[in-house]
């Protein structure tokens, strides 16, 4: 574990110069260090992404009778004393039911200086799971993002779309971005690679097998024909299934829990609407250490569904040392009001790069927590084959 000293007040002017970017892990640390990261509990080694600092549910959390913000002019605090929710105590263990929402104040909390923003995002397999996350700030109009110069408090939305689930304290369904600003940047909300610098990174080293598409970041297509000589090509979530407890690895059969699904002759797949399915890319991909991505929806124009809750790629993820790219991205994907029908191939999302402040000095892949290295189609962590 890491302790964070007290360093209040203390912040020199070198912690503040450097390049633009999102923080790696060794910057984050240095967030800790200078007591711009907080948490009420010693921050653990575990927690430590190549880009991106795993984030902790804290000892209460509330059912609400709906999903909320606070606005400008308000804390969730606040807000939550008006509506005066169950209070769930979390130290033991409990259960938040498929269908309901919850607020958790979590064990980190922020002292950003003003040149410092940061963005949330569900874990993979948080994602995985259906488990709809969402970052809460104080004095905030939008999820999952915290302005430069935020200090307070954070809390997680979570609300169950498929399973019912077990968490606990210290249970870890987001994670946190941090990105440091330039005087410039403080004002600009688009820090996305340009496609025509895409390609030229992919002309350099490939970011993906195969031709490099883009529209707006790097296009990525569903694969309907099958992997290997069974044929599958994803899986469907099972309407009524036993509770999973979300901090138990592959301690669950899949097949209590999804319904298999093969290619079919056409290479095409009905979105049941309300469905839950887990599907793969045709592309297999490679972020190279000075990048990271985030997925991002198709533009609405293209069909009515989501794909992709849980959408953080970090420096590193797929690298083969064959240097081929060696990841596909696997897609929690669901039709909204009206069946949909997918084909072999079709678009379904983006793939949005950005410039990391400097290499991590780790990439995904060479922790312990990187659970989704090489894989094809893969089910959240917390299931197992047989």
């Amino acid at each position: 574990m890491i302790e964070a000293p007290d360093l209040a007040g203390t912040r020199p002017s070198s912690f503040l110069s450097g390049a633009v970017g999102l923080l790696p892990r060794q910057h984050i640390r240095d967030l800790v260090r200078r007591d711009v990261l907080k948490a009420t509990e010693e921050l653990r080694e575990s927690q430590f992404q190549p880009a991106s600092l795993d984030l902790r549910l804290g000892r209460r959390a509330y059912r609400v009778r709906a999903s909320f913000l606070p606005g400008r002019n308000a804390t969730v605090e606040s807000k939550l004393a008006a509506l005066r929710p169950d209070e769930i105590d979390l130290e033991g263990g409990a259960v938040f039911e498929r269908g309901c929402v919850y607020v958790v104040e979590l064990l980190e909390h922020l002292d950003l200086p003003d040149s410092i923003a940061a963005a949330a995002n569900p874990k993979s397999s948080t994602g995985r799971l259906d488990v709809f996350t969402r970052l809460i700030t104080d004095r905030s109009e939008a999820f999952d993002t915290v302005e430069a110069g935020y200090r307070g408090r954070l809390y997680a939305e979570v609300s169950p779309r498929t399973f019912s689930v077990k968490v606990r304290r210290g249970t870890r369904l987001n994670q946190i971005r941090f990105r440091k600003l330039d005087s410039q940047a403080e004002e600009v909300r688009d820090f996305r690679i340009s496609d025509r610098k895409l390609r030229d990174l992919h002309a350099a080293s490939p970011l993906v097998n195969g031709e490099l598409g883009v529209r707006n970041g790097l296009v990525l297509r569903i694969e309907l024909a099958g992997f290997g000589p069974d044929g599958l090509i994803g899986y469907r979530a099972q309407r009524h299934t036993d509770v999973i407890d979300v901090d138990r690895s592959a301690g669950y059969l899949a097949e209590d829990y999804w319904e298999v699904i093969r290619a079919r002759s056409d290479k095409r797949l009905i979105l049941d609407p309300n469905e839950f399915y887990i599907l793969a890319s045709k592309e297999r991909l490679h972020i190279p250490p000075t990048l990271a991505a985030e997925m991002v929806p198709i533009d609405p124009m293209m069909g009515e569904f989501r794909v992709h809750y849980a959408g953080f790629f970090d420096p590193g993820f797929g690298y083969a040392p064959s240097g081929h790219p060696g990841s596909r991205a696997v897609m929690e994907v669901r039709s909204h009001e009206v069946p949909f029908n997918l084909e072999d191939g079709q678009m379904v999302c983006r793939l949005a790069f950005e410039e990391m402040a400097a290499a991590p000095d780790v990439l995904y892949g060479a922790i312990g927590t990187s659970n989704y290295q090489g894989q094809d189609l893969k089910l959240s962590k917390q299931f197992r084959a047989s």
